[in-house]
């Protein structure tokens, strides 16, 4: 029990319940006396709000009260405050990163893992190049070539040449079907000039898509798949592809329309014929109900294409149409060129702005089916 004796002497102590130390007489025998200035106190008076379990009722004056009730303080009631802002803090940073960080996730881990893990109806797209330079088709250029290739097949009547894109490091390429069909042999030769073989891992001729991977590769700059649903006609495209053996060639228009029924042949005899060593080098292809480039045959296969009119020429097949922000958005597939002689005898050979491209959401929803050897039926 607390006990409160006054000396003769002593003045009165507003805040001896919360000041009071354990030993009191201590306290008197080395603290001066002087009631008119009371030393302050060490923190300002208990409210009297009682403490669980401290026995405080509001009402009662003694020591024993105060004594009870000051763990209570007020000082202590700010620490949990601080521990719920810190969770809250935590939520936000992690928000704010997952943010930054979203353009463009997806298809990295499908870079680093090898896996088709990115949905054919994503919508993130990526700028591959500078967003200052967006449109820029040199800087276009610059960014996509490394990862087009030149594919050069050897048939058993000739040879036939086209390109490629390549979607990983390891060396996998995506092109046509029909630029590999029949190939006893596949030559790949990178923008550097470096040449491997390649072998043909899966093909689906429905959808005129072949993957091939390089054999002893590493180290390949992948190219960035876009999403094709995204594109709008008049959209600026850039191509990138290998016509008539010429590689890195670039040429550039805009999208002329969207969903546009193309009907391409899926007979294997049918690529061997129209190889450069056989035929003239152009891939046969109908549309609109007319025939392009000589007969399909009787076994085709009709894909919904973006058409465009940046220049195409044979050997384009398989290549890279891009947008304005570096992203692949369709595989080049098919192009008109006329090769009929005029009354005066000049030829007209040559593109007409009339091209065809797979869109690359097609191509993303069916690299599983490829990468597990690919479907004819």
């Amino acid at each position: 029990m607390t006990e409160s004796i006054r000396r003769s002497g002593e003045y009165e102590n507003p805040y001896q319940g919360e000041q009071q130390p354990t030993y009191p007489q201590q306290q008197h025998a080395s603290s001066p006396v002087n009631p008119e200035w009371p030393p302050p106190p060490v923190q300002p008076p208990v409210q009297p709000v009682a403490a669980e379990g401290s026995g405080y009722d509001g009402y009662g004056g003694g020591g024993t009260a105060f004594l009870t009730a000051a763990p209570a303080a007020p000082a202590a009631a700010p620490a949990p405050k601080k521990r719920t802002r810190g969770p809250l803090a935590l939520l936000a940073a992690v928000a704010i990163v997952a943010a930054a960080i979203g353009g463009g996730t997806a298809y990295a881990f499908q870079e680093l893992t090898g896996n088709d893990t990115v949905a054919a109806g994503s919508s993130t797209s990526t700028n591959v190049v500078p967003s200052s330079k967006k449109g820029d088709v040199a800087t276009i250029a610059a960014a996509v070539s490394p990862s087009v290739v030149e594919v050069s097949a050897t048939l058993s009547n000739g040879s036939s040449t086209g390109s490629g894109v390549i979607i990983t490091s390891g060396g996998e390429i995506v092109t046509n079907n029909h630029v590999v069909s029949g190939a006893t042999s596949i030559k790949v030769t990178t923008s550097g000039g470096k040449t491997y073989t390649a072998k043909v891992v899966g093909t689906d001729s429905k959808k005129d898509l072949a993957l091939i991977k390089l054999e002893n590769a590493s180290g390949l700059k992948a190219a960035t798949l876009g999403n094709s649903s995204g594109v709008q006609v008049g959209d600026t495209v850039v191509a990138i592809g290998s016509p008539e053996g010429l590689s890195g060639t670039v040429t550039s228009g805009i999208v002329s329309s969207l969903n546009r029924d193309v009907t391409v042949s899926t007979d294997e005899g049918q690529s061997q014929d129209q190889g450069q060593g056989g035929g003239d080098g152009r891939w046969p292809f109908s549309f609109g109900g007319q025939q392009f480039n000589g007969d399909t045959g009787s076994s085709t296969t009709t894909y919904k294409a973006i058409q465009t009119d940046a220049s195409l020429n044979p050997g384009n097949s398989g290549g890279a149409l891009i947008d304005a922000a570096g992203n692949i958005i369709g595989i080049n597939s098919a192009m008109y060129s006329a090769s009929s002689q005029s009354s005066s005898g000049s030829s007209d050979a040559g593109s007409v702005g009339l091209g065809f491209a797979i869109p690359i959401n097609t191509v993303k929803s069916d690299l599983a089916t490829l990468r597990a050897g690919g479907s004819d039926s």
